[in-house]
């Protein structure tokens, strides 16, 4: 396969780009031939009542019994990181991302397409 310099970036992850026959990190400008992706979901969902919830509960328990229905609401919070590493012959790079709802989904969609390109190159 001819090296060329112009090749167009054909998926990005973070700092992370990947062309047709390189690999190209805030380090430098590596191959891809030998290149492997990995990803480490380190996501953790609570769920719990609101701040916002509670303070309503307390306004309007004494107005109407109604006020207890703020009770019922619940919030998810994402804690933890997604991570992707790529290493290669001579060289290892990782980027975290925040958790969240669909950023799983997306980073593994991405790595995906990249070890596509990988075992193409």
């Amino acid at each position: 396969m001819p090296m060329s310099d112009n090749d167009p970036v054909l998926v990005s992850i973070g700092d992370i780009a990947v062309t047709r026959t390189h690999v190209i990190l805030p380090q430098g400008k590596f191959p891809l031939r030998g290149a492997t992706f990995t990803v480490q979901d380190s996501t953790q969902v609570d769920s719990g009542i609101p701040a916002w919830a509670i303070v309503l509960t307390i306004i309007f328990v004494w107005f109407c019994l109604l006020g207890l229905l703020f009770l019922l609401v619940k919030e998810q919070r994402y804690n933890g990181f997604i991570s992707v590493a790529v290493t290669g012959p001579g060289f290892y790079h990782v980027v975290q991302f925040p958790p969240g709802p669909q950023t799983g989904g997306w980073v593994s969609q991405q790595v995906n397409h990249a070890r596509a390109i990988a075992a193409q190159a």
